[in-house]
């Protein structure tokens, strides 16, 4: 039958619905261990490089994970205009500091990470993403509870990226998707600040998610906005959400955006232009819908949890 030659003998199956799997080839386990938190993989794939899965959920990979990254980084930084202190809480692959330091204005990226075996980890076996980010003298690694950093600093950041796993109940980051958390972090962002999270998928079957983390943010932001990027290893378009007390332009006009980018970053870009941005901030009705018929906020008493887990096996 056409098509049916396979290429791998070990697959990542990742649950995405009841009914559903995304599964992918694995043709050489580069590390594997179980840390204090989480279950880790770092893997070469047939097709999209190298990627790290964690508690058998797929993070992201080399062949793709700019169309996460730098989604997840620039529209915020953009939107600022000058970011000088920004700060990443997750982020173990390194990559979203990457994408951080291309500003020339940035002066500091503190990136708050609580596994520090998984950072080291990516450090040692995932250099195409991180490029040597750990290394630049403007960046701040610090392997601590993101919730006790949010409640001990004192600094103000422009900009905060959470850049966290996938609330899955035994995971390490369920609780950082609730009100309280949004609320930890609106204190330390300072005056024209924005705050932008991974926001899960947004595929019909799986929107619920997002929809209600966008509700919880508007009950703590005055302005909230919900976007997405088609990455093509989650097995669905991914969700991402935007806030501030500031206006947040969902109509920029390109060309500005890219003579901004162009003045202000190193470029390189695989994504990111003005067009890209333009067309990315323009959320689909069907996402509209689900984020305004949302009544109820995610809390530390009912926090999200994500479906599933995967499984890496024969």
């Amino acid at each position: 039958m056409a098509g049916s030659q396979v290429g791998a003998d070990l697959w990542v199956s990742e649950y995405i619905t009841p009914w559903d799997i995304y599964v992918h080839g694995v043709t050489k386990v580069l590390v594997y261990k179980k840390t204090a938190y989480q279950d880790m993989y770092i893997v070469e794939t047939g097709v999209y490089g190298k990627g790290l899965v964690l508690d058998g959920k797929w993070q992201s990979c080399t062949g793709d994970e700019f169309l996460y990254h730098e989604p997840l980084v620039h529209p915020a930084m953009i939107a600022h205009g000058n970011p000088k202190n920004v700060l990443v809480l997750g982020g173990g692959e390194g990559a979203t500091v990457r994408e951080i330091l291309r500003w020339h204005s940035v002066e500091q990226a503190m990136m708050v990470d609580i596994d520090g075996e998984v950072v080291e980890a990516c450090r040692e076996h995932l250099p195409e993403m991180h490029q040597g980010a750990f290394d630049d003298p403007r960046t701040k690694l610090v392997i601590a509870d993101a919730l006790e950093i949010l409640d001990k600093t004192e600094q103000k950041w422009d900009i905060v990226i959470s850049d966290l796993s996938d609330p899955i109940e035994e995971g390490p980051s369920f609780q950082l998707f609730t009100k309280e958390y949004f609320e930890k972090v609106q204190r330390v962002l300072a005056p024209g600040g924005y705050l932008v999270i991974q926001a899960g998928p947004v595929a019909p079957a799986e929107l619920k998610l997002h929809a209600r983390l966008v509700f919880t943010l508007k009950s703590v932001f005055p302005n909230v906005h919900s976007y997405m990027s088609a990455t093509s290893t989650y097995g669905s378009p991914w969700g991402f959400a935007i806030a501030s007390a500031e206006n947040i332009t969902t109509r920029p006009d390109p060309e500005t955006i890219d003579q901004l980018l162009k003045d202000k970053t190193t470029g390189g870009f695989q994504l990111m232009d003005g067009m890209t941005l333009l067309g990315m901030l323009q959320t689909p009705a069907h996402i509209r819908r689900a984020i305004a018929a949302q009544t109820e906020v995610y809390s530390l008493k009912e926090p999200p949890k994500f479906f599933g887990k995967g499984l890496l096996g024969e």
